[in-house]
């Protein structure tokens, strides 16, 4: 191995300067369809809100986290432990939003929790009242999103959450003095999480889960195998590939567009 060669400030200060910011990002929740959004519904929280103010009034969120659980081995003669991997363990992740005027943010989480323990039919305010949950399948958010993105928004890293539902909602506090913006934190449970795009468009460019792109004899290699069908929405490279996930599915290196191929409604390229 050669020696290390002194680095200029030239050469280290780019690199220092290219760094993420805490403040770009976007939630997006999605609820399964059924029984869990007439109950919204009924409590005045409609699908516009859900789909797009609730997101908004998250101030303060945190990217997910997981952890390996090992398992330690005795390798045979060898005089040394070994340590394997067996389970991936996701953690909790807990976020803050604004409670607005009209208290829809708080009435979200606390009506989805409502609705995760209140399968009874007796009247709630009933002596007789007691919980009974709902299935998982009724509750669980297989489609809600976590966005980080830069200023320029052509670099970003999307996180999409399986199975997450509000696990606690914490006491939100009240006071005569020092008035200030009502918050409500609540932590949310999930199974797992997918990190990067996972829309149909960006499996049909190659860059799906944070693959880097595809080139265009790949992509009708592709087609002509019969591997993506006609029914997905298709553009095919002119020239050269695209650059990875998160610098932007449709910007080259040089910064302009090159969606100039489509896809015809009988399957054949359209240059």
């Amino acid at each position: 191995m050669p020696a290390p060669r002194p680095s200029r400030i030239s050469d280290i200060m780019p690199k220092l300067q290219n760094v993420a910011q805490t403040s770009n990002f976007f939630v997006r929740f999605s609820l399964p369809s059924g029984d869990l959004r007439r109950h919204m519904r009924k409590k005045g929280i409609n699908d516009r809100f859900i789909a797009e103010n609730i997101g908004l009034l998250c101030h303060d969120a945190v990217l997910p986290g997981s952890a390996l659980a090992s398992v330690n081995t005795a390798g045979d003669y060898q005089g040394l432990i070994e340590r394997f991997a067996h389970t991936r363990n996701f953690t909790e992740i807990s976020l803050e939003f604004y409670v607005d005027n009209e208290y829809k943010s708080l009435k979200f989480l606390e009506h989805w929790m409502e609705f995760i323990t209140g399968a009874s039919p007796v009247d709630p305010s009933s002596d007789t009242y007691h919980f009974k949950l709902e299935y998982p399948n009724t509750y669980k958010s297989n489609d809600t999103r976590i966005v980080k993105f830069e200023k320029n928004h052509f670099q970003f890293l999307e996180y999409r959450f399986v199975g997450l539902f509000p696990l606690s909602l914490s006491s939100t506090k009240v006071a005569y003095t020092n008035s200030q913006v009502l918050k409500a934190t609540c932590t949310f449970s999930f199974d797992r999480y997918i990190a990067g795009e996972t829309s149909s468009l960006a499996r049909d460019l190659g860059i799906a889960f944070n693959n880097k792109s595809i080139s265009k004899s790949d992509f009708r290699n592709r087609r002509q195998t019969g591997e993506d069908l006609q029914t997905t929405l298709s553009s095919v490279f002119r020239e050269g590939a695209y650059n990875t996930l998160n610098s932007g599915p449709y910007v080259k290196a040089s910064g302009k567009t090159n969606l100039t191929s489509v896809t015809g409604s009988s399957g054949q390229i359209i240059g």
